[in-house]
């Protein structure tokens, strides 16, 4: 599935938006790979150049691609805990819509196949399971806020 140069523009905005220095997405005979910085004397005004390749768009800074891959560090202090992580840069959503109740919430019981939130990016909506069996001790972000790939989610009381 071809993005659309809207798509793009969007997940440049949300990279411009994030501390997030680079993205990368690969499906099936597409591959769109982002990274933020550059600039100085050899950029040409256009933060990003578009590359055509066999299997998509690749659009990266004038002067080179620069930026890492490295997901965040998890936080130092858990007390304990496990954490659930965005498995990917989008918007977080706590429920399926608004004016529903949130798929969990402080307190509540999980197991390693509950969905706990929604991350959407690009307009799909991404379920993220526990992945662990425990109590919801913190919820972290707020709801519908810009999260990145490995930020904490959610701190759970292993069980």
């Amino acid at each position: 599935m071809p993005l659309s140069d809207e798509d793009v523009r969007e997940i440049l905005r949300i990279i411009d938006e994030s501390s997030l220095t680079e993205l990368q997405i690969e499906t099936e005979g597409f591959s769109l790979h982002v990274r933020k910085g550059g600039g100085g004397a050899e950029a040409s005004g256009r933060p990003w150049v578009r590359e055509a390749s066999e299997r998509g768009a690749v659009r990266h800074p004038p002067g080179g691609p620069q930026g890492s891959t490295t997901p965040p560090a998890p936080d130092a202090e858990t007390d304990g805990l496990a954490t659930i992580t965005a498995p990917m840069l989008g918007t977080f959503y706590r429920a399926e819509a608004p004016g529903k109740p949130p798929f969990v919430d402080v307190g509540q019981r999980v197991e390693p196949d509950t969905i706990v939130c929604i991350i959407e990016v690009m307009k799909m909506m991404n379920s993220v399971t526990a992945g662990v069996s425990g109590t919801i001790a913190t919820v972290v972000p707020e709801n519908a806020e810009l999260v990145e790939y490995g930020q904490t989610l959610f701190r759970v009381e292993p069980a």
